[in-house]
């Protein structure tokens, strides 16, 4: 068992090293009102005295109600910036002057996009980073994003898995209607993300952890994983890129 303490100084001092190497003077994060904004806003909030947490509803209508509150909420306790950033006339106005064929997913990607405009933004006029919120089980099955949410300057729980984020969570006091919600990204009325998936985190993480779990959910998790590797990286560019001397 990790000592919690010492590994979130550890998380702490890697945001501040990341802080001073970029000469930044404030740490920026997508506060969505969800468990991984929750623990990356607090580890934010203990690295910087000035934090700010920008919340972007957008269309779906828990945006603008429970993860607001939640958002909210956890912003007052630790004592974070909000910003609050409305998208739906933004994303209308685009959907409007796009292909018909745009719809579906390509559709809900927009939403993240937007969100990474204006939190880069927001950054970029406060003289921030951009701080991700992304945790290890959604970075191994490439569940973000490309562009969207995985469009960050830096990233402090990357290496968690989800179920060890509640864990955190729990150990840093966070709101208890954060620990509590189902995992969502909000995208669209009623989305959760093991609805989505087809499969619990809790089966993810023990698949990561090399537990056996069901051949068929295991299959399926090492498919994402392998299809979603070029968001993993940097985008390929021919011959290995410009090479000094050349």
């Amino acid at each position: 068992m990790k000592d919690l303490d010492r590994d979130i100084a550890e998380r702490v001092e890697f945001l501040r090293g990341h802080m001073r190497a970029a000469g930044a003077k404030c740490l920026v994060f997508a506060n969505s009102g969800g468990k991984d904004a929750a623990l990356t806003g607090i580890l934010c909030s203990m690295a910087s005295e000035t934090v700010y947490g920008v919340m972007m509803p957008c269309e779906s209508s828990i945006n603008y109600t429970t993860d607001l509150s939640d958002a909210n909420a956890l912003m007052a306790q630790f004592g974070i910036c909000p910003i609050t950033v409305d998208l739906t006339d933004a994303k209308r106005a685009l959907m409007a002057n796009l292909p018909a064929d745009v719809t579906g997913l390509a559709a809900a990607n927009i939403n993240p996009r937007l969100r990474m405009t204006a939190v880069h933004a927001v950054a970029a006029a406060k003289g921030g980073l951009v701080v991700g919120t992304g945790n290890a089980s959604e970075l191994y099955i490439g569940y973000f994003t490309k562009f969207g949410d995985g469009g960050i300057d830096v990233n402090p729980i990357g290496d968690l898995p989800a179920t060890t984020v509640f864990t955190y969570l729990k150990h840093l006091n966070a709101p208890t209607s954060i620990i509590e919600k189902a995992p969502s990204a909000g995208l669209y009325e009623g989305q959760t993300d093991e609805g989505e998936l087809g499969f619990s985190y809790a089966q993810l993480d023990a698949h990561m952890r090399g537990e056996a779990i069901d051949p068929a959910i295991a299959a399926r998790i090492e498919k994402l994983h392998a299809v979603t590797a070029h968001k993993r990286n940097m985008p390929p560019i021919f011959g290995g890129g410009y090479h000094k001397g050349e």
